[in-house]
């Protein structure tokens, strides 16, 4: 399937599937999967579920890079030919919070990164109880300071996927 979005968002509530359909879309975009992952294991159910996903991603030829801050560097080795999918911004501003670092430096700098990025990129996001621009501006990442917004914009509930804005890619119900 061709005609990934350059920027899409998929965005739900907790266990609501978006990661999954994130997945796919960068699967069936027919380029090669490039996985950047935001989680770090603090105890030990988060580090089985870590391993756990590794294991399937590797098993799914994802080529993955673990990055619970550096997202900007790790989108600099990203080719043509390749589609990416960061999971999740939600961990991401969180590591960088924990960490004292200036997110909305950092985001303005994802923002820079995205636009000269030769491959189309997947950001996965957290909805938090319906306040999620005011929270986490990923819809229009900060749009109101004119930095970028997302091609494709998905809220995924129940594994179902609303369509907010753009279009999905041809074949993809």
């Amino acid at each position: 399937m061709a005609g990934l979005a350059g920027l899409t968002l998929v965005f739900g509530g907790a266990a609501s599937g978006k990661s999954r359909f994130g997945e796919e879309l960068v699967r069936q975009s027919g380029l090669a999967p490039v996985y950047l992952a935001t989680a770090e294991a603090h105890d030990d159910e988060m580090a089985a579920k870590i391993a756990k996903h590794k294991s399937a991603r590797a098993a799914a030829q994802w080529r993955t890079l673990e990055v619970p801050m550096d997202i900007t560097t790790a989108l600099g080795t990203v080719s043509r030919g390749e589609a990416v999918l960061i999971d999740c911004a939600t961990l991401w501003l969180s590591n960088l919070g924990m960490a004292g670092g200036d997110w909305r430096a950092e985001w303005v700098a994802l923002a820079r990164v995205i636009a000269d990025c030769p491959a189309p990129v997947v950001i996965i996001s957290n909805e938090l109880g319906m306040a999620f621009q005011q929270i986490i501006p990923v819809a229009g990442f900060s749009s109101d300071q004119g930095e970028f917004a997302a091609d494709l914009v998905v809220m995924v509930a129940a594994g179902l996927p609303l369509v907010l804005k753009g279009h999905l890619p041809k074949g993809r119900a």
